[in-house]
């Protein structure tokens, strides 16, 4: 059986093979791309309210919580009017973005943000939880292959997973992001939304460490392609020790993801400047909110227009 133990942190040396090395090159390459493609874009705003979503439907859909694109794009102009299921991802998009408010604001990533975010996922302010969490079990022989730590150890490991963030390290950010996500997802302090806070704290984290201007890499996509090996490489770990194969799989996801968002990005651009000529050479009424208004609400309604 594999369980998690206070004090069960990685060791800070050998973690950096050659190979985890290499993929830091081409990850840092990749996200530096998108950094720079986002700062072309005049109002941040339109790619935090779209990529935000993206990220919401992906990071909900690993955890069988399945929308459209529709659907969220019709929650943010009728939210009075929409199916419970799309509702529950939105909670995710609003959890990012009071997240990264937070994190922009005081240029830390700490405990008090994650217990400001969960309960914006979750809609309810259960706390951590004061109950065992699922055990899991191998669907052959039942054994048990993972036991989360119990209640009363969650605090203590919670206030040393903060400390390990904080901890002056050589350790390269996107290093540590993949140790962290791995110790958040081991510990699984809350009673559900643990997957899904998780992966905001992925983020967030680049965000903190001035990787990402604003919360636009939607490492969920990824994720949610290759699900399978995500939690395949952390029960290896768990069982194993050995970090490497984690790490890279975390690296691969940047480097993927910043690749195919600075793409969107680029098209997102290209397509607020032919609008904008388009209306401006064809229409009287031009305006850069009217403009605004567009990109930041694919539906939209005649009160906006207005």
């Amino acid at each position: 059986m594999s369980t998690y133990s206070v004090g069960a942190f990685p060791p800070k040396e050998n973690l950096e093979t050659v190979n985890v090395l290499r993929a830091l090159v081409t990850a840092h390459r990749h996200l530096a791309e998108l950094k720079g493609i986002a700062r072309t874009i005049p109002n941040e705003g339109l790619l935090v309210s779209t990529l935000s979503l993206q990220e919401a439907q992906s990071s909900s859909e690993i955890e069988n919580i399945i929308t459209t694109q529709d659907s969220l794009f019709r929650y943010q102009i009728q939210p009075s009017n929409i199916d419970p299921v799309s509702k529950e991802v939105a909670y995710y998009s609003k959890a990012l973005t009071i997240g990264f408010q937070e994190v922009r604001s005081s240029g830390l990533l700490t405990l008090n943000t994650m217990l400001s975010v969960q309960p914006v996922i979750e809609g309810n302010n259960a706390g951590f939880r004061r109950l065992p969490g699922t055990v899991l079990r191998n669907g052959r022989t039942q054994e048990v292959v993972f036991e989360p730590p119990p209640p009363e150890d969650i605090l203590p490991l919670i206030a040393e997973l903060e400390g390990f963030i904080y901890e002056p390290s050589t350790l390269d950010p996107f290093t540590k992001m993949a140790l962290v996500h791995q110790q958040f997802e081991t510990i699984h302090p809350f009673y559900d939304g643990n997957g899904r806070l998780g992966r905001i704290l992925n983020i967030l984290s680049l965000v903190q460490e001035g990787l990402l201007d604003a919360p636009i890499l939607y490492l969920s996509r990824y994720i949610s392609h290759n699900k399978l090996r995500c939690y395949q490489h952390l029960q290896s770990l768990r069982e194993t020790g050995d970090w490497e194969p984690w790490i890279l799989y975390v690296l691969t996801s940047v480097a993927k993801t910043a690749a195919h968002t600075t793409a969107l990005v680029q098209r997102i651009g290209e397509l607020l400047q032919k609008t904008k000529k388009q209306i401006r050479h064809n229409y009287k009424f031009y305006s850069q909110d009217l403009i605004n208004n567009i990109f930041r609400h694919p539906y939209t309604k005649v009160a906006f227009l207005e």
